[in-house]
């Protein structure tokens, strides 16, 4: 018999038209650093996480100059926002645990406000669609993140 998993997760739905390819920023470690790309004024064209010193391969597209936020110490990533419309990502914000924030994009659009349900989650990656032009949906994964020095049991 399977064992449930614990309660150290939840997820936020994915915004967006959806349309494209299927991405994901899960990797090994702890979100250490966002790097967003921008389409001149208008979606948001790239997304690239850092975990621990590890950066991923960037989501979409990495043309042009990046918008980046390194975390620090003991920081996390406790709230992602923005807005979708006319099938992209127009803009988003990452809010950290120590209330810094990096913001990318143009204010157009249907707003989204994700956050973790569960006390002491952290953003643990985001998933969802793109097309090769731009990010054309979004939805963000939460968990307690855990160390191997932890001593979790469920």
């Amino acid at each position: 018999m399977a064992m449930p998993l614990p309660d150290y997760y939840s997820y936020s739905m994915a915004v967006g038209d959806g349309t494209g390819t299927e991405y994901s920023t899960a990797y090994d470690g702890r979100i250490s650093g966002v790097r967003l790309w921008e389409y001149s004024n208008a979606y948001i064209r790239g997304i690239q996480l850092r975990y621990d010193g590890n950066w991923t391969t960037p989501v979409c597209t990495s043309n042009g100059n990046p918008l980046e936020m390194t975390l620090r110490d003991s920081e996390f990533i406790i709230q992602v926002s923005g807005k979708y419309a006319s099938g992209y990502i127009y803009e988003i914000m990452f809010v950290t645990s120590q209330g810094r924030s990096l913001k990318v994009g143009q204010p157009y659009g249907t707003s989204f406000n994700f956050y973790p349900t569960l006390d002491g989650s952290e953003l643990r990656f985001l998933s969802s669609r793109q097309n090769g032009y731009g990010i054309t949906s979004i939805g963000a994964h939460w968990a307690v993140y855990y160390t191997d020095d932890d001593n979790v049991t469920a």
